[in-house]
């Protein structure tokens, strides 16, 4: 698979608008555990919580939290900035091991050492990934690898919008389906797709959590989400697919929304934020509650898991095994540390 980076290369084509069937519920999750997944998506946002379904404008997050696994007390990393948590996210540890600390792309720094996710799909089981990132800063982990391809847009093109990232992710289906390849050459669908949703916690930054404009961008990003997973249906894919929903930072509790000194309390403290995990789709047990602790830095090792792959001794990431139907594949070797 091919690797699209670089900044000039980073915008391509400004999306279609979103699918009127995009707000549309799910299809019901396969009820035979005997699937073995063959794709997972993984869904983060940023600035929303439990709090986020009650006004009814993420219909797609509610049937994912009714017919998945799920638990709204994930710890997340601190420092609890962007880019920093993502790392630990796709390199599964914390961040005073992988030493991403800083919050904005720095060229001289160059990509984090520790191998991610990405590296360790490729090395368990020749997987790809397509990566599709909402913030320049994330241009950090977009480390040049044949297995990965990225592509990503922010706040600094005025065109990007989940609907924009929901149009890159179609065109790159499309093309990877064609048999024609996509800049120098796709042999296949991703079996791991990351598509970063952070505009629920600008909009409540810069409008108030509590205002009209955090809802609609909660309905957009739901929205986007619902499409993806549209996308997946018409590919005749998404009974062997499986969804991790999970978020870089949390909305602020309707004691804090609204005020801007709590809510720079909350960012500084050293205490790290909760965020929601959600698991869905093939394999997964239906309207779980999660009683393990979870741990944003779990994600990577839970994707491997799904996929039927090895884990590893380096993480700190231990798959939450709590949420599968089924026992783990006898290919599969749990790290040392691991649940």
């Amino acid at each position: 698979m091919s690797m699209v980076a670089g900044a000039a290369a980073s915008l391509l084509l400004v999306g279609s608008a979103l699918a009127a069937t995009s707000a549309a519920s799910p299809a019901t999750p396969p009820a035979a555990s005997a699937v073995q997944p063959e794709h997972v998506i993984l869904i983060v946002f940023e600035g929303i919580g439990q709090d986020s379904l009650k006004a009814g404008a993420m219909p797609v997050l509610g049937r994912l939290v009714k017919e998945g696994s799920v638990t709204w007390s994930a710890t997340a990393v601190t420092p609890a900035l962007r880019l920093p948590t993502m790392a630990s996210l796709l390199m599964g540890l914390p961040v005073q091991k992988h030493g991403v600390t800083w919050d904005s792309f720095d060229f001289a720094r160059g990509y984090p050492r520790p191998p991610t996710v990405f590296d360790y799909l490729d090395l368990s089981g020749g997987k790809d990934s397509a990566i599709f990132f909402m913030d320049e800063s994330l241009y950090q982990l977009a480390k040049p690898e044949p297995y990965t391809d990225y592509q990503m847009c922010g706040p600094l093109k005025p065109e990007c919008s989940p609907a924009t990232v929901v149009g890159y992710v179609r065109d790159y289906f499309r093309k990877a389906t064609s048999g024609e390849g996509y800049g120098h050459a796709i042999l296949s669908l991703p079996h791991f797709l990351v598509v970063h949703l952070p505009e629920p916690a600008r909009v409540g930054a810069a409008g108030g959590w509590n205002s009209r404009v955090y809802r609609d961008a909660l309905r957009t990003v739901d929205s986007a989400m619902g499409s993806i997973l549209d996308l997946y249906r018409e590919l005749g894919l998404l009974k062997k697919t499986t969804v991790i929903v999970t978020a870089l930072s949390s909305a602020p509790s309707s004691a804090t929304s609204g005020s801007q000194a709590a809510s720079k309390a909350s960012r500084e403290s050293p205490a790290p934020p909760r965020v929601p995990w959600i698991a869905w789709g093939a394999g997964i047990k239906s309207g779980y509650v999660i009683k393990q602790p979870v741990s944003i830095i779990d994600t990577g090792a839970t994707v491997l898991r799904t996929l039927g792959l090895d884990t590893h001794t380096e993480w700190e990431s231990h798959a939450v095994e709590e949420v599968f139907k089924g026992p783990r594949s006898t290919t599969a070797v749990a790290g040392a540390n691991g649940h």
